[in-house]
């Protein structure tokens, strides 16, 4: 996933997807724009950086919130999820409010 940073609508963020890991859900070149506010809850759609790869963020289900960390899983079974690096920190990410329909992109 790639974050759009030229001009934002703030406190929203834009983001596109650009891999198969959230299939069928949200498919590669999909716009997505995201609030870092609001709670991280089991079932959203959040992105956050990648906790091995600094500047590379990822887009997941949340499928468990324990304080102040969350796991996340994709929802196409092949995609690497917190399966491969555990939990992430809620901080800093970002809860998807809206996805852009691929054609609109």
């Amino acid at each position: 996933m790639r974050f759009d940073s030229g001009r934002s609508l703030l406190p929203l963020r834009r983001f596109v997807v650009s891999d198969r890991s959230m299939e069928p859900t949200l498919v590669e070149g999909q716009g997505l724009l995201a609030t870092p506010y609001g709670a991280a809850k089991s079932g959203q759609v959040r992105c956050f950086e990648h906790p091995r790869r600094r500047g590379f963020w990822l887009v997941k289900r949340v499928s468990q919130v324990e304080g102040a960390s969350m796991t996340v899983s994709s929802d196409n079974p092949a995609g690497v999820d917190s399966r491969a690096f555990g939990p992430v920190p809620v901080a800093g990410s970002y809860r998807v409010m809206l996805a852009i329909p691929r054609r609109f992109m």
